[in-house]
């Protein structure tokens, strides 16, 4: 992959300065950390964004998640590993990640309803559309995650 632009953040750096103080407010707030992150990696799945992908595998790795939650999390909805809370989040999260093809469904709104207060929804939508708006800006310009050393041959 070849990237697009070789620095993108130094080109808007008020921008991407206020982007990082949206994302410190949502730990000032004190939404779990671990859940902003699954919601992170799921969005970054969805967009196919390696650079966040990466970053938040690693972060989740870092706050001792298992690597199974890590691994099913494209198919949370099949899987027993999430609470009810990350189901709601992760089923708003997809819904408007795809918002083009979803309209924000009134069942994904009734089940975050059920597990958040209204200033979690808010902060929980306002998180969602932060990492897609990341997702697009490393996507979009092909910024390529960091390489760790290859696995060596069998």
């Amino acid at each position: 992959m070849t990237p697009r632009i070789a620095n993108p953040h130094a080109l808007a750096p008020e921008t991407v300065k206020a982007l990082y103080a949206v994302e410190k407010s949502f730990h000032d707030a004190g939404l779990d950390p671990i859940l902003m992150d699954l919601i992170k990696l799921r969005a970054s799945q969805i967009n196919g964004c390696a650079f966040c992908i990466h970053m938040h595998s690693t972060d989740l790795r870092k706050r001792g998640e298992a690597e199974m939650r890590l691994y099913m999390l494209p198919a949370w909805r099949e899987s027993s590993l999430y609470t009810d809370r990350e189901q709601a989040a992760l089923g708003w999260t997809e819904a408007l990640t795809r918002l083009a093809e979803t309209h924000a469904p009134d069942a994904d709104y009734a089940a975050l309803k059920a597990q958040f207060s209204e200033e979690e929804q808010v902060r929980l939508t306002l998180l969602i559309g932060a990492i897609n708006l990341w997702n697009r800006l490393q996507a979009g310009f092909r910024v390529a995650h960091p390489v760790e050393a290859p696995r060596a041959a069998a």
